[in-house]
């Protein structure tokens, strides 16, 4: 039998260190030959919520909770431009009616997308640097950090749009805490 030499023995090597066995022996991986009681330094996995005590910190959550911002806010834009897209293109048909629809979708899930990933980048932002800087309550974070995302992104609008973005930021993130703080619901 002849070793095929372009495959690197897969064919038939005589080579004995390339017949790795497919079933682990005592404590090692089958997969990759490795003992996993070499591998004790767990301070550089991230675990899930309680295991050992460890847990990701505000800046690891920031990261999903931007992306998650920017899906929601693609599938409502989107949602909300196949609604106008079907209002506004009623008399059209065949392809003009195709393109006008997908021209709504694509614009308006774009443009909430956009929306609600710079809210979302905004509050992780100023929520992160509070953190950073020791503030030890988390609903008082929250509610800071919604106010002043709330006012910043209307900072452009005038004062009265200062005044609504603050009062939504204040709004929204005082709901938020109310829903899920345990001080608050502990005593019901």
């Amino acid at each position: 039998m002849t070793e095929n030499k372009s495959f690197g023995g897969f064919f038939g090597s005589s080579d004995p260190d390339l017949n790795i066995p497919v079933k682990g022996t005592a404590g090692l991986s089958p997969y990759m030959n490795l003992d996993p009681t070499l591998i004790s330094d767990n301070e550089n996995y991230i675990l899930s919520e309680g295991a050992g005590g460890h847990h990701r910190g505000k800046f690891e959550k920031a990261f999903s909770q931007i992306g998650g911002c920017v899906f929601v806010g693609g599938a409502l834009g989107g949602a909300n431009g196949i609604y106008t897209g079907l209002k506004e293109t009623k008399g059209l048909q065949g392809s003009v009616k195709r393109t006008q629809m997908l021209n709504f979708i694509a614009k308006q899930g774009a443009s909430s997308a956009q929306a609600f990933g710079t809210v979302a980048f905004m509050y992780s932002a100023i929520d992160t640097s509070l953190s950073l800087l020791g503030s030890p309550d988390e609903d008082l974070n929250t509610v800071i950090s919604g106010t002043a995302t709330g006012l910043l992104y209307k900072s452009t609008a005038g004062l009265k749009g200062l005044r609504v973005g603050g009062a939504v930021g204040l709004g929204l993130s005082l709901a938020y805490c109310c829903m899920t703080s345990p001080r608050i619901w502990s005593n019901y």
